[in-house]
């Protein structure tokens, strides 16, 4: 039996990764220079302020939801191979799209390690590094943090309802909120292509790199397992009609709830019968 990598024509496939190389280089630009520019900031290098910390998570945040915004329709705007591998372990992208984003993704982070360094006046200081933490720690901080991303980007993006059109807000905050946790920590990459496109440029200096590979992949493995598990059991059922723009799925007038409830408790009381119902003009 033929197994097909793909059904997309290839020159439509390598137009969508070169499109992906260049959202990736973007999306990352914006946010390793600003990173780039906290480090410059710093009046101690060797410290980090909370103020450097919300820099920081707000440069990359809102980096990606501008990007994720303008790329959305193009591409699908995955920057990431971590998101890339959640995606194809539920079945949204095939093997060939996978192989082709991840090498864009890759690329695209390196290309723009080398734009920041180029354009700035100090050695790249945008490396994620372990600090404060083990190995051990860091390796599940980024799994969680990631598992975080792949879920938003499932059920916001991947899903469709109501929201769908706005899925890059919640998926930029998403990132926000996990720098705001990680970042003293392990750098919050959250993307493996996050981490590798800085340690290409400066030559690998940290021995602890793997860590960023192990826990975006367990995280990818982690976020794409709890989607499926939601999906499996059906979990618009547990509250629905909550995604739904009609007006007519909104709850019922308070008051007149009130009323009717008043007026079938005299009904059905002994003394009931001798008693004036409550009215709309009686209120």
């Amino acid at each position: 039996m033929k197994c097909r990598l793909t059904t997309t024509p290839f020159p439509d496939l390598l137009q969508a990764a070169l499109l992906e190389f260049v959202g990736t280089a973007f999306f990352l630009t914006l946010g390793l220079g600003g990173i780039q520019a906290a480090a410059c900031l710093r009046e101690e290098p060797p410290a980090l302020n909370i103020e450097q910390t919300i820099y920081i998570a707000t440069c990359m945040g809102f980096s990606l939801l501008v990007s994720a915004w303008m790329f959305y329709r193009v591409t699908g705007a995955l920057f990431n191979p971590n998101i890339s591998l959640a995606l194809l372990i539920v079945g949204v992208i095939d093997p060939a799209r996978f192989i082709m984003y991840c090498i864009a993704q890759l690329l695209g982070a390196i290309a723009a390690s080398g734009i920041v360094v180029g354009l700035s006046n100090a050695p790249l200081a945008v490396n994620t590094v372990l600090t404060d933490t083990t190995y051990a720690k860091g390796v599940f901080i980024e799994m969680f943090i990631t598992a975080a991303l792949v879920l938003a980007v499932l059920m916001l993006a991947a899903e469709k309802h109501e929201a769908t059109p706005f899925a890059p807000i919640g998926i930029g905050l998403t990132l926000f909120a996990a720098h705001l946790w990680a970042v003293p920590y392990t750098g919050a990459a959250m993307n493996v292509a996050r981490s590798f496109g800085p340690a290409v440029v400066t030559g690998f200096p940290d021995s602890g790199h793997w860590v960023y590979w192990v826990g975006e992949f367990l995280g990818s493995l982690l976020g794409a397992g709890f989607y499926a598990v939601l999906k499996h059991y059906k979990y618009w059922r547990i509250n629905p009609g909550q995604d739904t723009s009609d007006y007519k799925q909104s709850p019922p007038d308070p008051v007149e709830k009130a009323k009717e409830s008043l007026n079938k408790a005299l009904s059905n009381s002994p003394e009931g019968s001798g008693r004036t119902r409550v009215s709309p003009s009686m209120v």
